[in-house]
C-alpha cells in the first residue's frame, strides 16, 4: 500500500499553480480541467471573456479552484497585467501550458489554388499566433519560474511539425519552430537555473475543433476525403478526444517526469508512426 501511495503522490499536483493559455478552447479547457482534477489551482488566459468564464465555472463545479485572466498571447502588456493579477492572487506559478494557437483559415491552401497565392499577411498571422503566441508567454511567465528555480512549461505542437500535411504550410512551419523552441528552452533553463525547470511539448494528432472541422467533416457530419485519409493512417481508427491529452499532460507537469525535459510526446493514436502500408 505504501508503494502505491508513493507512486500516486508523484502525479499529484496539489498545492501547485498552473496557467493555461488558450484556456477557453476545447483542448485548453480539457487540459485546464485535467490539471485541476490532479489538484492544481488553475488560471485560464484567453481573449473571449464569456467563454473564459464558462471554462472557469466548469472547473469550479467540479470542486476545483480557477481564475479567469483575460489576455492576448500576442500582447506583452496584457500578459504582464495577467502575470500581476495571477501573482497577487496566488503568489506563485508552477506550471505554464501554452495552449493558445491553431491554424488560420486564410493561410490554408484551398483546392485548386497554388502556394504562391497565399499572402504574406496570412503567413505572418499563423506564425505569430503559434510561435510568438508560445514565445511571449514563455518569456513573461517563465521569468516567475526562473526566480523560483522551479517550474514546468508544456508547449503544444502538432503532427504538422514533423509530418508533411498538405494545405497547411504556415501552420506547419510555425509548429516546427515551436518544437525547436521547446528543445532550446529546455537546455537553456536547465543549464542556467538547474533541474527544477523543465520544458516539454505535446503533439496532438487529429482532434476535431473549430479550426479544422471544415477540413475533416462535411456539413452532414460525414468524413471529407481528407478526414478519411487521416483515419486510414491512424492505427487506432478515430479522431482524438480532448480528454485524451490529460494523462500525458499531468505526467509532464508532475514529479513523475522529473528527469524528462526537451521531449515532444505524440498523442495521436499512432498516426506519426504509420506509413499507411
Amino acid at each position: 500500500m505504501g508503494m502505491h501511495a508513493d507512486l500516486v503522490q508523484q502525479f499529484d499536483l496539489s498545492g501547485r499553480v498552473a496557467l493555461v493559455t488558450g484556456g477557453s478552447g476545447a483542448l485548453g479547457r480539457a487540459m485546464a480541467r485535467g490539471l485541476a482534477m490532479a489538484g492544481a489551482r488553475v488560471a485560464l488566459l484567453a481573449r473571449r471573456p464569456e467563454r473564459l468564464q464558462e471554462a472557469v465555472a466548469e472547473i469550479e463545479q467540479l470542486g476545483g479552484e480557477a481564475l479567469a485572466l483575460p489576455g492576448d498571447v500576442l500582447d506583452r502588456a496584457s500578459l504582464e497585467k495577467a502575470r500581476e493579477t495571477l501573482l497577487s492572487h496566488w503568489d506563485r506559478l508552477d506550471i505554464l501550458v501554452n495552449g493558445a494557437g491553431g491554424n488560420v483559415r486564410e493561410a490554408t491552401l484551398e483546392p485548386g489554388h497554388t502556394v504562391f497565392e497565399l499572402t504574406e499577411e496570412a503567413f505572418r498571422r499563423v506564425i505569430d499566433l503559434n510561435l510568438m503566441g508560445t514565445i511571449l508567454p514563455t518569456l513573461i511567465f517563465g521569468e516567475v519560474m526562473a526566480r523560483q528555480r522551479r517550474g514546468v512549461i508544456v508547449n503544444v505542437s502538432s503532427m504538422a511539425a514533423t509530418r508533411i500535411l498538405t494545405r497547411v504550410v504556415g501552420y506547419s512551419a510555425a509548429k516546427a519552430a515551436v518544437e525547436n523552441f521547446t528543445r532550446w528552452m529546455a537546455v537553456e533553463l536547465a543549464r542556467t537555473y538547474g533541474e527544477g525547470l523543465r520544458v516539454n511539448a505535446i503533439a496532438p494528432g487529429f482532434f476535431l475543433g473549430e479550426q479544422n472541422r471544415h477540413l475533416l467533416l462535411r456539413e452532414d457530419g460525414s468524413l471529407t476525403e481528407r478526414g478519411q485519409a487521416i483515419l486510414a493512417h491512424t492505427p487506432m481508427g478515430r479522431f482524438g478526444e480532448a480528454d485524451d491529452l490529460i494523462g500525458t499532460l499531468v505526467w509532464l507537469c508532475s514529479d513523475a517526469s522529473r528527469f524528462v525535459t526537451g521531449v515532444v510526446v505524440p498523442v495521436d493514436g499512432g498516426f506519426s508512426i504509420y506509413t499507411g502500408i
